[in-house]
């Protein structure tokens, strides 16, 4: 099977990059249309005030285009990623693969940048993505050697949770987005049953989830500390849904988090037994 590394979350992530794109150029194209007889009005105006200041008006458009290079999106540099990126178990991450998911997590670091004003580090982005592929593809032979089946079943109710994660309708509106960007339904239903297997063999290490009220409460505590810290930044005042009515979104998140703790600790077993070499 050809492994994309696309597993859910990143199946989930290339297409909600594409919707949010999509929703974007819709959002600017009304925006535009609505506003132009306010331009109109605007541009007269503006160009009865050029001939009065012509020099303050010339060092304001400086100032834009100063700005504007300010927040020039910077480019994902790949530059020496050599062909084959790693070895798992003999298993190869080729570079075309690599290029896929690191172009993804580029573009969301850099929109972080461009709010921080902090230069993003290629060359750790790099480290991370490579080490997180590794990880996937551990989870992979694992689940492909142990005794997991997924039934259609168990792939359908994952291709709805992730299309609803995405604020899709439906399974099949997700598969649609997602060959529009290259990828057939028979991939991503190949890549969803391994998903499934994962899921199960998660499941198998972590056990029935069940967190009990209390560790909801300090879950949420922590939350709404973290979320008042950021408030405080901002100077602005967001009004702070009680416990009860966010219980079972601090319940889902939590058990999200857990399982996500027990796939890291597998990882890193599964590591210790592993022949990987890292060429980037």
């Amino acid at each position: 099977m050809n492994k994309k590394h696309l597993l859910s979350l990143s199946l989930a992530g290339l297409v909600a990059v594409s919707v949010a794109c999509s929703n974007d150029e819709e959002t600017n194209q009304g925006e535009n249309e609505g506003n132009a007889t306010q331009e109109e009005t605007t541009n007269n105006e503006a160009t009865e005030s050029q001939e009065e200041e012509p020099a303050e008006n010339n060092e304001t458009a400086v100032e834009d285009g100063e700005a504007s290079e300010q927040m020039e999106m910077p480019e994902p540099d790949l530059e020496g990623v050599p062909d084959i990126v790693a070895e798992v178990n003999g298993e190869e991450i080729p570079k075309e693969e690599f290029a896929v998911t690191y172009e993804g997590q580029f573009q969301q670091a850099a929109m972080q940048s461009q709010m921080t004003g902090e230069e993003v580090d290629q060359d750790q982005l790099k480290q991370q993505i490579v080490e997180s592929m590794i990880g996937t593809e551990l989870l992979i032979q694992a689940a492909e050697n142990g005794d997991f089946e997924a039934s259609e079943e168990d792939i359908q109710e994952t291709l709805n949770q992730i299309a609803v994660q995405n604020g899709m309708e439906s399974g099949d509106e997700f598969i649609a987005a997602i060959e529009e960007q290259g990828t057939d339904e028979e991939e991503v239903m190949s890549q969803l049953e391994v998903q499934v297997k994962i899921d199960q063999l998660i499941a198998s290490e972590t056990g029935e989830i069940n967190p009990t009220d209390e560790e909801l409460q300090e879950f949420y505590d922590q939350m709404i500390a973290q979320q008042g810290e950021v408030e405080g930044e901002n100077g602005e005042e967001v009004e702070v849904p009680s416990f009860e009515e966010v219980k079972p979104q601090v319940e889902e998140q939590l058990r999200s988090q857990q399982e996500a703790e027990a796939a890291q600790l597998l990882v890193e077993r599964l590591r210790e037994d592993a022949d990987v070499t890292i060429n980037l």
